[in-house]
């Protein structure tokens, strides 16, 4: 992959820099920084959907317009700009297009609310639009809150797992807009964990708002590429299909490493807890803590159970923004510390296994939510009898060959 010839081409450079002092080190050092440079820069020419406006802006003249979006619904800029950013509703209005609605998902529209925090209707205090909330009581825009509105506009990073919870909201909006015969136009945006695909195929007994539709935990596609999936699978209700416009992005594929400029929701601060997030997710349906409360949310993992003669890393989670009320909040917790781990192109669960083998506490290890985030009771059956990572994996083959079949119609990139 690029990401991991970049990386190893990378720490080859370093290691010459240090350890080699004559003509020749220097000359094959130069070599591999001129080999590595091309590919280093090819992320940051991607062209989002979002500034693709000539794409878009003739599709909002004389329309009333609603946003769905939070914090990482910006516009680069050009370089010079006081601001390199600008937000997707502050760009519409200074280009005189008439939004009259902002729809919010979990986290809210400036992406500050802990996970699964009810979040409350309210009014942006910058353009003074007022704000719906799509998380909670209320996860489809009704026909009463769509009065009126010509035209939707979708604009949210993902970050590529089937619990994470904006592509559900982009299925009740995209359900919400064909219902009530609206288009709805998808910013494409990259996924960062869009390199791969894995995990177990989402059981229909175990539908919930973390696991949607019959796909594997890494679906491997972008917010566009999955929307165009949810028509065309026909995942809405009664198999509806929305009036669907996407922007594509520009000089991007699903090999091209891409850090997120902002991040996606509070617990998720940097490209390493994104990568690692498909693996350590498990952990919030278990009585083990996976950095929240800490400043290395989904980079460590930890519990007062686990043993510490196995574990010998060890934190104490506190209440910070994102995690008012951390698991285990004030206790010292034994895990691992995964902060310098390789990046993954599969799900981990050998830290999983592990802990579970090694917890004093193994009767209320796991919890009802785990069910829910691997979509199947089959996973947590399989650990508590022992089996391998690599033997579980093995059950998850041929799910994930019809569902690489399935994906392949919708890919919009490499």
């Amino acid at each position: 992959m690029i990401f991991k010839l970049f990386k190893s081409t990378l720490i080859f450079v370093l290691i010459a820099t240090v350890s080699c002092g004559n003509n020749m080190g220097n000359e094959n050092t130069r070599a591999m920084a001129q080999e590595a440079a091309p590919k280093a820069e090819q992320s940051q020419n991607i062209t989002l959907g979002v500034q693709r406006t000539e794409k878009y802006l003739p599709l909002l003249e004389g329309k009333n317009v609603a946003v769905v979006g939070n914090q990482t619904s910006v516009i680069n800029r050009n370089s010079d700009a006081q601001d390199n950013q600008i937000h997707l509703v502050d760009s519409l209005l200074s280009s005189e297009v008439n939004v009259v609605k902002v729809f919010a998902p979990e986290h809210g529209f400036r992406g500050t609310a802990d996970a699964g925090e009810v979040i409350k209707d309210g009014k942006d205090l910058k353009t003074g639009l007022p704000i719906v909330s799509l998380y909670g009581s209320n996860k489809k825009p009704s026909a009463e809150q769509l009065k009126d509105i010509d035209v939707l506009i979708f604009d949210i990073q993902d970050v590529g797992t089937r619990f994470y919870t904006y592509i559900s909201t982009l299925h009740y909006v995209m359900e919400a807009s064909a219902e009530n015969d609206i288009p709805i136009i998808v910013m494409d945006r990259p996924n960062p964990n869009g390199h791969y695909i894995d995990g177990p195929i989402l059981e229909s007994e175990h539908t919930s708002f973390v696991g949607m539709h019959r796909i594997p935990i890494v679906h491997g596609l972008t917010i566009a590429e999955y929307a165009k999936m949810v028509n065309g699978e026909q995942f809405l209700s009664d198999g509806i299909q929305a009036d669907l416009t996407l922007i594509e992005m520009e000089n991007y594929n699903h090999e091209m490493p891409y850090d997120l400029p902002i991040k996606p929701s509070p617990n998720l601060p940097n490209a390493t807890s994104i990568n690692l997030y498909p693996s350590l997710c498990f952990f919030e349906g278990t009585n083990v803590n996976a950095g929240r409360g800490t400043s290395n949310q989904f980079q460590v993992f930890g519990s007062p159970y686990l043993d510490k003669k196995v574990f010998d890393f060890s934190y104490v989670p506190e209440s910070n923004e994102g995690a008012k009320q951390p698991k285990h909040l004030g206790k010292e917790c034994y895990g691992r510390n995964l902060t310098d781990s390789e990046k993954l192109d599969k799900i981990n669960l050998e830290w999983l296994i592990e802990a579970y083998q090694n917890t004093s506490e193994k009767d209320a290890f796991f919890n009802a939510f785990f069910t829910k985030l691997a979509g199947t009771t089959k996973l947590q059956e399989q650990i508590e009898v022992g089996m391998s990572a690599e033997e579980i994996r093995e059950t998850w083959k041929e799910g994930l060959e019809d569902y690489a079949a399935v994906r392949e119609k919708y890919l919009m990139y490499e």
